[in-house]
């Protein structure tokens, strides 16, 4: 079955903008894996709008008993400070995704021209370390190849396009340029995630996507959360993922 990784950064989002510890994250985090969830992802950023380094630690700490069981995700650019993170907290799985200044959330995957020698050293120190290391990419041929050159163990491909066409009445043509991106990659060697704007209509169409190892939903989980409760949606999300 697709694992679900649940992105908490919104529940961050929502603590922030009043201060406080409220909502709890970490209150949030043990909901979600009652739920049955076995994933967890967090993307802190440099300005810490939403994860901060402390909660990126304090998650860690908290799903350390369940490290058999539960896999942490820790994504983001790969500046010193968050790899240095990475490399002390040694979560099952580190995404790198490029960042642009000012951005209010991730825009495309690595550009394949993208200098290979101090971002494959950086892939590299992280793999050193037990973590295994995914690659945001748009569903092309030319970053696909470029993330299995750099050794990496999967890739993330960036699905708002995919959410996009799926809106727009063009899922199944989008499915199929998704499915020819996975395949690719499968035959490379490489195994394949998926996030962004992925949500309950449009993942009962993504989910067929061959080879699919895990979808990491953050947005449309938490906003529906606010209707019918966190419990209730991470279900509906697994359900979906297991009626495949």
């Amino acid at each position: 079955m697709v694992r679900l990784s649940v992105n908490v950064n919104k529940v961050a989002t929502l603590r922030n903008a009043r201060g406080g510890e409220v909502p709890d994250l970490l209150a949030a985090v043990r909901t979600i894996l009652g739920a049955g969830c076995r994933g967890i992802t967090v993307h802190p950023r440099a300005d810490e709008r939403h994860i901060r380094r402390v909660d990126t630690i304090a998650i860690a700490a908290e799903l350390e008993p369940l490290r058999d069981s539960v896999e942490y995700n820790i994504e983001g650019d790969p500046r010193p400070d968050l790899i240095d993170l990475v490399c002390q907290l040694r979560p099952h799985q580190c995404t790198l995704v490029p960042v642009k200044p000012g951005e209010i959330t991730s825009q495309a995957g690595w550009p394949a021209d993208t200098s290979p020698h101090e971002i494959g050293a950086i892939v590299r120190r992280v793999q050193a370390q037990g973590v295994r290391v995914a690659m945001f990419v748009d569903p092309e041929a030319a970053p696909i190849r470029w993330a299995a050159a750099l050794g990496a163990d999967r890739i993330e491909l960036y699905t708002e396009p995919f959410a996009v066409a799926f809106a727009a009445g063009q899922g199944a043509a989008a499915a199929a340029r998704y499915g020819a991106a996975a395949e690719l990659a499968h035959g490379l060697g490489l195994g394949i995630n998926a996030g962004h704007d992925l949500d309950l209509d449009n993942l009962v169409l993504f989910r067929g996507l061959p080879h699919l190892d895990e979808v990491s939903i953050g947005h449309a989980l938490i906003s529906r959360a606010l209707f019918v409760g966190l419990d209730t949606v991470v279900r509906e999300y697994l359900d979906l993922l297991a009626a495949h």
